[in-house]
């Protein structure tokens, strides 16, 4: 049996843009993207800290660092600009491995920056 788990989080980024007239998704500072092991186009949920929205979309590259978290098209209006947001991946590993598993936890700085 393998189950699914949180393979990686983005923890409290702002909302830097939203962006209602794109084709979807949420464009992540390419520097958080590396951080927390997310690739381009992967699945990602989104919890909003602000109004306790949860969604799904999947992920884009931003420039890199450039602190950029915009929300894309639909998406563009479950967060304001200035939202703090939880950014997590999942993945699916066999249950005795998953036990061991350790998350890559990502804990950006107010301006969505990696803390050196």
């Amino acid at each position: 049996m393998v189950i699914q788990i949180l393979k990686s989080k983005i923890h409290r980024v702002k909302i830097t843009q939203a962006e209602l007239n794109y084709v979807g998704s949420i464009t992540i500072d390419e520097d958080l993207m590396d951080a927390a092991n997310i690739i381009a186009n992967e699945r990602v949920q989104v919890v909003n800290n602000n109004n306790g929205a949860r969604f799904e979309t999947y992920a884009i590259k931003g420039a890199r660092g450039s602190g950029t978290v915009c929300l894309n098209g639909a998406t563009a209006r479950l967060a304001q600009v200035g939202d703090i947001v939880i950014i997590m991946s999942y993945g699916f590993l066999p249950v005795e491995e998953a036990k061991t598993y350790e998350p890559v936890l990502v804990f950006p700085d107010n301006n969505n920056k990696l803390l050196s």
